[in-house]
């Protein structure tokens, strides 16, 4: 197994969650959450990150996936903190544009040490299927705050909520497929000019 793999759980009144994954797989993915639309832009992540990745998770649904989308950011937040620890030796940015027919999504990524979310996306609709647009922005503010990232989300074109968030997603998988590659020049220093993220 990687050196680079976490597993977290997280057992709330609300929710039950166990995130697993690794950072050097290669997109491998076992996904149980209850919301098939997440199940499925999770699968984008892992897929275009080459991380393998499973979540199970049982939430209060008969409420709304509300509970259970955030929780599950933030599961993968904390997963990914334990994964690269002191995050020595990788690039820290990177970046992705990914379209999908009509639609097209820029995704940054900073490894900064710092949480901050810049969400632009106006979705042609409010719902793809049964679930909530607004719950795509609630997941990657708890992923953001507990990966402890400066991540930067635009929509730039789409008519199709679903190619809009898609975009996003697999945008974000080749984001942090960039950010967290091990760069062999610095010799596992910290990509920081203060010497540590």
């Amino acid at each position: 197994m990687s050196a680079r793999s976490a597993k977290i759980t997280r057992d709330t009144k609300e929710t039950q969650i166990t995130v697993s994954l690794n950072l050097d797989g290669t997109g491998a993915h076992e996904l149980e959450t209850g919301i098939p639309f997440l199940e499925h832009m999770l699968q984008q992540i892992a897929v275009h990150g080459l991380i393998d990745l499973k979540v199970h998770a049982q939430g209060d649904l008969e409420v709304d996936a509300h509970h259970t989308v955030e929780d599950i950011g933030i599961t993968l937040g904390q997963a990914l903190t334990q994964a690269l620890g002191e995050r020595k030796g990788i690039n820290r940015y990177g970046h992705a544009y990914v379209p999908l027919d009509e639609a097209l999504s820029r995704v940054v990524i900073d490894f900064s040490g710092r949480p901050g979310l810049e969400y632009d996306v106006s979705y042609s609709r409010p719902r793809i299927g049964d679930f909530d647009v607004d719950l795509v922005r609630e997941f990657f503010q708890g992923l953001v705050n507990h990966a402890l990232i400066t991540l930067h989300i635009t929509n730039l074109a789409g008519r199709n909520s679903h190619h809009q968030a898609e975009t996003i997603f697999k945008a974000f998988g080749r984001a942090l497929r960039v950010a967290i590659a091990a760069d062999a020049r610095l010799e596992g220093r910290s990509p920081s000019s203060k010497g540590v993220l």
